[in-house]
């Protein structure tokens, strides 16, 4: 008999690309197991059959319970996995990244570690927020600055648009109910926003610490990344949510961005976004983070790399040394 132990694992070669993959699968109250190649969901509907390798990420959400088989299976077809809350607004814990490469990770630390070019994707983000502005040029003082006047004219715009009153923003840390009713909204639609960004910087393999506006907090990219939709997507909503009834803030609030996720595609237009600010937009629009070859190289001098699984401590022909993992 077969077992799960004696299946060979799936080579890069056989995985399905990025682009004909299925994003993001989300599952709630179900168990996910395994059937041959495909995890399975079932629930007191029926069982759901889901070939594993057309999977981009899978977020568990509440209800779940996925067996050790199904998370093999996952490992070896390359696809990312991450526990969540209802519909992503909370991030919990995740496995592996979706992709093999580095190239993410790599342009993150690249453009982290040098001052200009932090200062350079710091304005990019300026200009996905507010598409009106050049920020070229602007230091990062003038851009806190500047950033802090759009939003507080967004909030005034908010504001006069559902005719709720707007008297500053206020919010204790620990103390949820501390705030009025539209700035408790505004709390859970943030706290809501940085469980999205967390899951989707989780599954792209990038580090969540190193951020480019946020810095000195394990989540500064994550509160940067949520940060590009706050205008757009998490204030407006907040405002209608407390237009509606200022009871039962938090929750209200917690399905309607769940419900404005799915309508706009919310997760994939965060994977968009950081390539674009880590990659470029030419580089990012030619680039699928795990189509790039599993190939594993060794840095050398003067930025060049080459060829691992080779002793190069001898001259001439180099021994060919067996690399596993």
């Amino acid at each position: 008999m077969t077992t799960v132990s004696r299946r060979a694992a799936l080579t890069p070669r056989q995985l399905t690309r990025t682009g004909e993959r299925l994003s993001f699968v989300y599952l709630e109250r179900c168990v996910v197991h395994r059937d041959a190649n495909a995890i399975t969901a079932e629930d007191a509907e029926g069982t759901t059959h889901i070939p594993s390798a057309t999977i981009g990420t899978l977020l568990l959400g509440p209800g779940t319970r996925i067996t050790h088989q199904a998370m093999s299976v996952l490992g070896e077809t390359g696809s990312a996995v991450c526990w969540v809350g209802e519909q992503g607004v909370r991030y919990y814990a995740g496995g592996r990244a979706l992709t093999r490469s580095s190239a993410l990770a790599e342009a993150q630390a690249v453009q982290w570690a040098n001052i200009r070019s932090r200062l350079g994707v710091a304005r990019a983000m300026y200009r996905l927020r507010f598409p009106d502005e050049d920020p070229a040029g602007l230091t990062r003082h003038e851009l806190l600055g500047r950033e802090g006047r759009r939003l507080k004219d967004c909030y005034r715009a908010q504001s006069a648009r559902t005719g709720v009153p707007w008297r500053g923003r206020r919010y204790t840390p620990g103390d949820f109910s501390s705030g009025d009713a539209v700035n408790q909204a505004i709390t859970a639609a943030a706290q809501c926003t940085y469980g999205i960004a967390h899951a989707v910087v989780a599954s792209l393999g990038c580090s969540p610490a190193l951020g480019f506006v946020h810095s000195g907090h394990e989540l500064s990219f994550v509160l940067d990344i949520a940060d590009l939709y706050k205008t757009e997507i998490g204030i407006p909503l907040a405002f209608d949510v407390a237009a509606e009834d200022e009871e039962d803030v938090g929750s209200r609030t917690r399905r309607a961005l769940r419900d404005r996720i799915n309508e706009t595609s919310l997760l994939d237009r965060c994977v968009n976004d950081i390539k674009k600010l880590l990659l470029g937009k030419e580089m990012a629009a030619n680039t699928a983070t795990n189509d790039a070859p599993d190939v594993v190289t060794l840095q050398s001098d003067r930025g060049q790399e080459v060829a691992a699984g080779r002793n190069y401590g001898g001259e001439g022909d180099f021994d060919v040394l067996e690399t596993t993992w």
